[in-house]
């Protein structure tokens, strides 16, 4: 059963962005509910492949994250680093030289919490 959470990042103008994701992984799931309850935890960041369609956990966005690729990190390279508002102006250049392989980490990204959102057809 999957499970979802948020992430927050901040956009240029310090305006709170926040970004739904589902993990697929009970593993993952867990490893996420363990860094939120740990605010000393440096693996913060969330990582995954984009998939670029709107999503209906994730409306605000015209894309969302392969729930099967998420991961959380300290620490990652440069070329995956890039703001949520960044990559949905630029979703049609994403894949390339921009996060090369749909690959995004978003170095500003902090897991926040877990959510339980309606499915479109009224379940859970």
């Amino acid at each position: 059963m999957p499970a979802y959470f948020v992430f927050k990042q901040e956009d240029l103008k310090k305006n709170v962005l926040e970004f739904v994701f589902s993990v697929s992984d009970s593993n993952k799931a867990n490893e996420a509910r363990q860094i939120i309850a740990d605010p000393s935890s440096t693996k913060r960041h969330v990582s995954g492949t984009i998939v670029p369609t709107r999503i209906w956990y994730n409306t605000e966005w015209s894309y969302h994250f392969d729930p099967s690729t998420i991961g959380f990190f300290e620490l990652a390279m440069e070329v995956c680093d890039a703001n949520i508002q960044w990559v949905e102006e630029n979703l049609v250049d994403i894949g390339g030289s921009a996060l090369p392989g749909m690959f995004w980490c978003p170095w500003a990204s902090r897991l926040d919490r877990e959510v339980f959102p309606i499915e479109p057809d009224g379940s859970k």
